[in-house]
């Protein structure tokens, strides 16, 4: 999965993204502080029967990243940037975090543009405490207190796999632009309600995940956004937290693999 590296536009910079595969497209998004490579998993699958571009997100991997204090809506703005500069139409989107809003926002801002959605471990209507926490985190990476191990002791456990994912991820955030970082996290904290009362829009099959170990992307947050879409579903992976896609690779290859079928055989409008 080679790293390709282009200029996406004046206005958005250098895009970096691994592409590989042929077929319908599927474009994946991952979350604040990771990079494309955190979908190898997921790519590795999906790409044996469809085409997959997994993108770094603005100010990750090797994309320029947005001027600080770039709310969400900018996020999805880029997105159909990449879109069009990839000449990418009536794609499968799946976001993971930060992602995952990022997928959301582009589902009811651009509909005819997809023909499925999927959110892993997104965040939804957050509480006031949980919104403040983050936000307060958003604050902290800003001013520059990057603190690498507390969300890598809140996104995984003690087993082995999670363990090796995890040296995975802190290799990733230890990678990750400053500046890009804490403006896709500061879009993140603040992102939660931006679309989330739209949600009824959203007209293509739609797939909430998590894990139900996961304590800012609940279990609760997934029921609520797939009941808010018209052809909605939540799927909850036991035993896991927030890294699913990378603690549970194989639940989490399958449950797209059969969401993307199970979606081109909707009937066509």
């Amino acid at each position: 999965m080679t790293l390709i590296t282009q200029p996406l536009s004046e206005a958005y910079g250098t895009l970096s993204y691994r592409e590989v595969g042929q077929g319908a497209p599927i474009v994946l998004i991952h979350g604040v502080g990771m990079q494309s490579a955190a979908w190898a998993p997921q790519v590795e699958t999906l790409s044996q029967q469809y085409r997959v571009i997994a993108v770094d997100m603005p100010g990750h991997g090797g994309s320029s990243p947005l001027p600080p204090d770039t709310p969400l809506p900018a996020f999805v703005d880029w997105l159909q940037a990449v879109m069009q500069a990839l000449q990418l139409r009536h794609v499968y989107l799946a976001g993971h975090s930060m992602g995952a809003l990022i997928a959301a926002g582009y589902a009811v801002t651009y509909p005819k543009e997809l023909k499925g959605v999927a959110l892993l471990n997104g965040v939804f209507k957050r509480s006031n405490d949980a919104r403040a926490a983050v936000v307060a985190r958003a604050q902290q990476i800003r001013s520059g207190g990057f603190d690498l191990e507390t969300p890598l002791a809140r996104w995984f456990g003690d087993t082995a796999i999670e363990q090796s994912a995890r040296d995975n991820v802190a290799q990733w955030l230890s990678a990750v632009d400053l500046e890009g970082y804490a403006t896709a996290y500061n879009a993140f904290a603040k992102g939660d309600d931006t679309y989330a009362d739209r949600f009824s829009e959203i007209a293509c099959p739609f797939l909430a995940l998590t894990g139900d170990g996961d304590q800012n992307s609940t279990p609760e947050m997934s029921q609520a956004m797939a009941d808010a879409v018209p052809n909605g579903v939540a799927k909850v992976i036991k035993g896991h937290r927030h890294m699913v896609n990378l603690t549970a690779p194989d639940e989490v290859s399958s449950a797209l693999l059969n969401w993307v079928q199970s979606t081109r055989k909707e009937p066509q409008s």
